[in-house]
């Protein structure tokens, strides 16, 4: 199939006009019902043609026996019902369905890639893209389609992923609405019999609506294909990257899951160099690294490399620096000129000045907060400093009477980063005991920062290792830019 002209279409998967439902019970309560209520909880304002042999209505959609026999057209069918059933679905419904997304598992994944071929085979008579088979689905914000068992609380935003695995794709959606990633769309594409990630990536990389690219991988087919979309793109959208099976226990596991095949670790590890994607190690990395991406604008002059510290804990400031140094982001001493600005401020007894900076709780609350951006202004005097990352105990900030120290000192950071064209990048760790009156004052900060543009972590840790992917993409980002104005210069 020529992939210019499949390119085109694909944008009718995550914004369908009409949408088929094959698999649901007017008794019972399978996944297919799910999706269906999701329909309605969405507010979906497009056609909805429910399948059903015997039935007259289900979820309160009126049902059609069979595809061939639906009054119009459709964008997507979502299908859910036993392997052995799915390819004779298609049967006389040629140009009915645009894409169809099958759930249902045991095809090639656990080795009956004759039945597998058998329904690519009436798939493509059909006229059929195929998803699948064994994959979970679609979930599309602007669409309003999703698998997921509470659609309504997932906010839309700028992040695309795509997911060989069913059970991640969900991960991803609940993990990163937590933490604040705001999702365009989230694609499982199980087996992979038709359409794949590399089709799926061409599209999202050429979406404008879609700034940061996510994947969850087991196994590439066209491996070739796959690289080579990667290194036209230029790393102009930053691409992120969790691999399973990067470890030979882990590979036996992908056999198992998708019919992945082995490959060695090498390869991404050369692929991620040579194009610029972002490899990560766990689930908690890759969500942390879309948000960074989400809300940080990377630079092509410099990578981020060098950091300043500053929050309430002596102890939590030490481990932090440690967490920072071992992905390769330095903690260095201050220049002259912000550590002079910082003497000026005749902080407290018990406060230190140099980096990582410690200011304890009493010295936080001075000025109703406000002394934390007076800080913040001395630090930004260090040019070279690259990212500035401020920690807050909130468990001890917000036991103090004055209830303005917090939203005085973040409101106050979030402006300075905004008044400073040159200044460095800013994150914020808001750290809990996990008492559930901080953590409400937690989660509401959260939105309120990244309302701001603003990136929040739970822990120190979890902002050394996405600021680390940062400046990977950022390295890749400089590396290319000499390299072209080396050629120019030629």
């Amino acid at each position: 199939m020529d992939t210019i002209a499949s390119q085109r279409d694909l944008g009718a998967l995550f914004a369908p006009r009409a949408v088929a439902v094959v698999g649901a019970s007017a008794t019972g309560d399978s996944v297919a019902n799910r999706f269906l209520r999701n329909l309605r909880r969405l507010s979906f304002e497009g056609e909805v043609y429910v399948i059903h042999p015997k039935a007259a209505e289900v979820e309160g959609f009126r049902t059609y026996p069979s595809l061939a026999e639906m009054p119009g057209e459709v964008d997507y069918a979502y299908i859910a019902v036993a392997a052995e059933r799915t390819p004779g679905l298609f049967a006389g419904a040629a140009n009915k369905v645009r894409f169809a997304q099958v759930v249902s598992s045991g095809f090639a994944e656990v080795g009956r890639h004759d039945l597998q071929d058998e329904l690519l085979e009436a798939c493509g008579a059909a006229g059929v893209r195929l998803l699948g088979p064994n994959c979970i689905g679609t979930h599309s914000s602007g669409g309003r389609i999703s698998f997921h068992a509470q659609p309504t609380t997932l906010k839309s935003g700028p992040v695309g992923i795509i997911s060989q695995s069913g059970g991640l794709s969900t991960d991803i959606l609940t993990r990163g609405r937590m933490r604040g990633v705001g999702f365009h769309s989230v694609i499982s594409v199980g087996n992979s019999a038709d359409l794949g990630p590399v089709e799926l990536l061409e599209h999202m990389l050429a979406d404008p609506a879609i700034r940061v690219v996510g994947l969850y991988l087991e196994d590439i087919v066209r491996g070739r294909a796959f690289f080579d979309v990667l290194r036209r793109a230029g790393a102009a959208k930053p691409v992120v990257i969790l691999k399973g099976g990067r470890t030979a226990a882990g590979q036996r596991a992908s056999m198992s899951h998708t019919g992945a095949l082995m490959a060695d670790d090498r390869i991404w590890q050369a692929l991620a160099r040579q194009t610029g994607a972002v490899l990560v190690e766990s689930l908690d990395r890759f969500v942390n690294a879309l948000l960074v991406f989400q809300t940080v604008a990377p630079r092509t002059d410099r990578a981020t490399r060098r950091v300043s510290l500053f929050g309430n804990g002596g102890g939590t400031s030490v481990l932090a620096a440690d967490a920072f140094s071992r992905v390769g982001l330095d903690v260095p001493a201050l220049s002259q000129a912000a550590n002079d600005a910082l003497e000026a401020l005749k902080l407290p007894p018990g406060t230190s000045i140099a980096n990582p900076i410690d200011a304890p709780g009493t010295t936080l609350k001075l000025d109703s907060g406000r002394i934390g951006v007076e800080i913040l202004k001395g630090i930004m005097l260090d040019r070279d400093i690259d990212l500035i990352v401020t920690h807050i105990n909130m468990s001890v900030m917000l036991g103090y009477q004055d209830r303005e120290i917090v939203p005085n000192f973040v409101n106050g950071a979030a402006a300075l980063r905004h008044q400073e064209s040159n200044a460095p990048h800013l994150a914020l760790v808001l750290r809990s005991g996990g008492e559930p009156e901080v953590e409400e004052g937690r989660n509401a900060l959260r939105e309120h920062l990244l309302g701001l543009g603003i990136p929040v972590f739970d822990e120190l840790e979890d902002a050394a290792l996405a600021f680390s992917a940062l400046a990977v993409h950022e390295s890749f980002l400089r590396r290319s830019q000499a390299g072209h104005e080396h050629l120019d210069a030629a």
